[in-house]
This record gives structure tokens, sequence and C-alpha cells, in this order.
């Protein structure tokens, strides 16, 4: 009987990666090198301060001396001890509260009037953009200080109409904050320019039919532009909420550095910046700094999670 052999198989030779395969990493390790700066900077200009500052907050650092460990004593010291913080958070969350809805409401309105068909819209819009770019300046801030001030503009128009005032309405505490709170206001562009493209994006349908079933302009505001603008709101609320908390350079100025009278301009940053730069406590600048943080990621949080019930999208 014949016995067959089967043929021996070879065993199967590594293939050597294929020309695609080595052009990915070559091209991987170039992208690597392009943004190498970027990972670079983002680590010793943007991680690394961030997680200095985080230990610089249990720590007592006077910018001289070495950091001393404390634990949680800042924080303890500005929650139970400390009323230029609770004074600091208060002005802050007057401002904030007081500030944010009038300037988009302000915004929304000249919005709306330059969306009537306005000749020279472009030109307008430029126009009513030029406070949100100087608004914060230094150069406005002086101003501002001038035109309120108990020799200032203002007075100076009142005594024209017949009111005669010497107040220094920056240096009386009871209008003091709404100098600042005016100023805001007045940086309206932004958020206005925004709003005009969510209005420009509203279907004319909506309008045609609301006509139809017989609405006037109030009805058609508040029945098709505003809910159909509430994510436009919603961005612009967000965007304003955060950068009002942070306000400093106009409070600084018009106020002189020191909070006004009576502290009545002493907002959260500012007293911050006393406490680093004018009494070297950066450890507890820096639990300040960590605290303001966390307070805009709450008043964040909330807003995302209130918008569930006043935020509609076109796909609802």
């Amino acid at each position: 009987m014949t016995t067959t052999t089967m043929p021996h198989r070879k065993a199967p030779v590594a293939m050597s990666s294929s020309p695609a395969s080595s052009w990915r990493r070559s091209q991987g390790k170039w992208a690597l090198l392009f943004l190498s700066p970027w990972i670079v900077g983002l680590v010793l200009l943007t991680l690394g301060p961030i997680v200095a500052s985080l230990l610089m907050s249990f720590t007592d650092y006077d910018l001289l001396d070495t950091p001393r460990w404390v634990g949680v004593a800042n924080y303890t010291r500005m929650f139970t001890a400390d009323p230029l913080w609770w004074q600091s958070v208060k002005v802050t969350a007057i401002y904030v509260a007081v500030s944010v809805p009038l300037q988009l409401a302000f915004a929304l309105l000249l919005a709306i009037m330059l969306n009537r068909g306005v000749k020279g819209l472009v030109m307008w819009r430029a126009i009513y953009y030029i406070p949100s770019l100087f608004g914060s300046g230094v150069a406005i801030a002086i101003l501002w200080r001038e035109i309120f001030g108990a020799t200032g503009l203002l007075n100076t128009l009142l005594g024209v109409i017949g009111i005669q005032s010497t107040t220094s309405w920056i240096g009386d505490p009871n209008w003091s904050l709404g100098t600042l709170m005016l100023l805001r206001v007045w940086e309206f562009g932004s958020p206005m320019i925004i709003f005009l493209a969510g209005l420009k994006q509203i279907p004319g349908e909506l309008y045609e039919a609301a006509s139809i079933d017989g609405a006037g302009g109030p009805r058609k505001f508040f029945s098709v532009t505003l809910p159909m603008l509430t994510p436009i709101i919603f961005f612009n609320l967000i965007l304003q909420l955060i950068n009002a908390f942070q306000i400093f350079g106009s409070a600084f100025i018009i106020g002189g550095g020191t909070g006004g009278a009576a502290n009545s301009m002493l907002v959260y940053t500012l007293y911050l910046y006393q406490a680093a730069f004018n009494n070297f406590q950066m450890g507890y600048a820096a639990a300040m700094a960590w605290v303001l943080l966390v307070i805009i990621g709450a008043v964040t949080a909330v807003n995302f999670w209130i918008s569930r019930y006043w935020v509609h999208y076109s796909d609802d």
C-alpha cells in the first residue's frame, strides 16, 4: 500500500510593515513635533501653574520666605474670620445679578432694532460693537471716573437742566457700584452681535403664521422670537456670567485700587489682588482663586441644569 506524504508547510514569514503604516508613523512623529511647543506651553504655562496654585492654597507664603504648609487654615480663615472676604462676595454677587441681565436685555433690544432692515447695518453693527472693544480698557475706566466725579460730565449735564449736584457718584457708597454696573451694560456689543446672528436664523414662516393667527408685535416677540432665541440667550448668559465674576480692571481703576468708599466696589478679584500683592499673602490669595473657580463652576452647572426647563432647541 502506497503512503502519500503531505507537503510540509512552511511557517508564515512575518511581513514587513506596509508603506502605508510606515507613512502614518512618520506623519505621527511630525505631528508630535509640530504640537510640541503647544504641549510644552500647556504643561509649563497652564497645568503647572494650576497645580502649583492648588498646592500653594494650603500654605502660608509671602513671596520672600519658603512656603509653610498650613493645611486648610486659609479656607477656614476665609469662611469664618474674614469679613472683607464676605463683603467682596456680596459686592460681586450684586454686581453679577444686576449687571448681566441688564446688559443682555439692552443688547437684545438693540439687536431687534438693527434686525428691522436698518440701512447701513454693517456700519451700525461696527459702531455698536466699539464699546465692547474699549469698555474694559484703562482709558475708558479713567474716563468713566471723570464722568461720575464730583465735577464730572454727569453733574454738569444735571446742572444744565436745573439740578445742582456736587455728588461724587463713584465716592458715594450708595451709587459707586451702580457706576460699575452701568459700565458693564455699556459693553453690550459682543452679546448684541450674537443676538443679531440668532435673529437672522429665525424662519420668516413662523412670523407669517403668527400674523395669520392675528398675533401682534408683543405676541410675536414672546411666542416666536423669545422661544427661538433661548439657546442664544443661554449661550450669552453663560459667557457674560463668567466674565462678570472676573471683573477687575474697571473696579481697580474707578475705585482707586482700594475698593471705593466703605468697600462698596470691593469685587472679589480686587480683594484677591490686594491679598496677593498688597499684603503678600499668596497662599491665601491662591485659596481665594480656587474658591472663585468653584463658585463659577457651580453657577454654570446650576444654569445648565435649569436650562432644560426654559431653553428650547429646534429639534425639541
